[in-house]
């Protein structure tokens, strides 16, 4: 089975963002997407070119076109999110994007009535009904299906890094996972979820999806959703690692991760270099412990067990990728990594609202829509302990809902 590799320009960059519609009263998840899309659809066309449906009802996934810097893919997606929150507005619905939402019970959501959506369903029943969740995607372009396995491979290696930085997820059903990234956990269950396998070139991955399409496991390479894949028809290779990211200012700080790390790994391979292929039960550790812990977390640096803070290993990545960065233009998105840092990754700023208001889940809510429409915090609860958050039920005098 061939597979034809439309050729991106090198390093050209297209991102995904997965926004949740909340009811501003009860601050549920709430459908609405049809209703918005079909409102914010340009005269004459079947779709927005930048607005697009999503599993759930209660999402709406707004995407860049081709963008050549960080700068411009952010300004592209601001753009579209306008538009999108405008229309929800007049519905009451505010905008925000965390891995979950923070209490909505997925049982009590509505499915997208589109062909794909309802076969996934049907195919994969409650795996799928449970994908209550949301993520950020960033794509990178490469010229040459030969450099895009070994560019897969190699980025594994920088997994714990993206999940520990965007890990956003720390909440399911109203209860604290003890997670960083519980929506990474739930996406797992999907059985072409998960771990890229390591393959060694572009003429393995066809017979990989010949196999899986010949089986019937799957009808299109659409559906092979491996954290990290290489996107044929867009000719990139794309991160799907991190949870949703609640600002504009995340967004940019992981995409100019993702495209400086891209574009160093293409150079290396212009070179002659020839790239790692990490041991999987390295990249499989690495992962589990970035997703319980996030920025707390001490990650496998080589097959010996040696281990090093993940947060450190961001700091020494960020300082590798400085020349890099000044050549595509996005070094001051890359610095905002440390921002993050400093003031804590989502799933810290959300569970110290959450400890401050008692385990009342609602402020979170709040804290989120407000993120989203303010940017990234200048303070935060970098530092602190990120033990899981007491619930209602959890407290002196408290029920379950």
């Amino acid at each position: 089975m061939q597979i034809p590799f439309e050729s991106s320009e090198r390093a050209s960059l297209g991102v995904e963002w997965e926004l949740q519609l909340v009811d501003r009263e009860t601050r549920e998840l709430t459908a609405g997407a049809i209703e918005i899309l079909e409102e914010i659809r340009p005269e004459g066309a079947e779709e927005h070119p930048k607005a697009k449906h999503e599993l759930l009802q209660s999402t709406i996934e707004i995407i860049t076109g081709i963008c050549g810097t960080v700068s411009e893919a952010k300004a592209d997606l601001a753009g579209t999110l306008a538009e999108v929150s405008a229309a929800a507005e007049r519905r009451g619905l505010g905008l925000m994007c965390a891995g979950t939402h923070p209490f909505t019970d997925w049982q009590s959501q509505l499915i997208s009535p589109k062909e794909r959506y309802l076969e996934l369903v049907e195919r994969m029943q409650w795996l799928a009904r449970r994908l209550q969740i949301f993520g950020v995607h960033v794509h990178v372009g490469v010229r040459s299906p030969d450099k895009a396995i070994p560019i897969v491979n190699a980025l594994c290696q920088y997994q714990p890094h993206f999940l520990a930085l965007s890990a956003s997820s720390p909440f399911w059903k109203g209860a604290d996972t003890g997670l960083a990234s519980a929506r990474t956990k739930v996406f797992e269950s999907m059985p072409t979820a998960g771990l890229p396998y390591q393959l060694s070139g572009w003429e393995e991955f066809e017979g990989y999806m010949a196999t899986q399409i010949s089986s019937h496991a799957i009808e299109s390479v659409r559906e092979v959703w491996w954290d990290i894949r290489p996107h044929p028809n867009f000719g990139t290779v794309e991160l799907r690692i991190c949870d949703g990211l609640p600002t504009l200012d995340e967004i940019g700080a992981v995409a100019a991760l993702s495209q400086c790390l891209v574009e160093q790994f293409d150079t290396q391979l212009d070179r002659g270099y020839t790239l790692p292929t990490p041991a999987r039960w390295v990249l499989q550790e690495n992962k589990w412990r970035a997703a319980r812990y996030g920025l707390d977390a001490d990650i496998v640096v080589d097959d010996k067990g040696t281990v090093r803070p993940v947060r450190q290993a961001i700091l020494d990545l960020v300082e590798d990728l400085a020349p890099t960065a000044r050549r595509l233009h996005c070094e001051a998105e890359l610095r905002d990594v440390e921002r993050v840092l400093a003031v804590g990754a989502s799933y810290q700023r959300q569970r110290a609202v959450a400890a401050a208001s008692g385990g009342d889940l609602k402020p979170v809510v709040d804290s989120l829509l407000a993120e989203m429409r303010d940017g990234l915090p200048t303070s935060g609860p970098a530092g602190r302990p990120t033990r899981p958050v007491p619930g209602p039920a959890d407290l002196p005098g408290g029920h379950a809902a």
